[in-house]
């Protein structure tokens, strides 16, 4: 069961941290050797990335893994 919340708030986060940055999604994905509609899918919480492309987002952007995970997800509500 996908966790949509987690997926989009990881893909808000992963835009911020590449757009910091200044790289364009192809960009990026040439330095964590992964492809363009990866990073794509992960940006719109299309995809739950595996601990493999984890790690090679963290290398490309150069951060701790623990900094890649580091982002805030909103509280469920009652809706929900």
């Amino acid at each position: 069961m996908k966790n949509e919340v987690v997926l989009q708030a990881f893909g808000q986060h992963l835009r911020r941290l590449r757009e910091a940055r200044g790289w364009s999604q192809q960009a990026l994905a040439d330095v964590c050797d992964v492809s363009k509609p990866t990073i794509y899918r992960l940006e719109t919480a299309r995809y739950s990335a595996t601990l493999d492309v984890l790690a090679s987002l963290a290398q490309g952007l150069e951060i701790p893994l623990s900094e890649l995970m580091q982002f805030s997800v909103p509280p469920r509500t009652a809706a929900e």
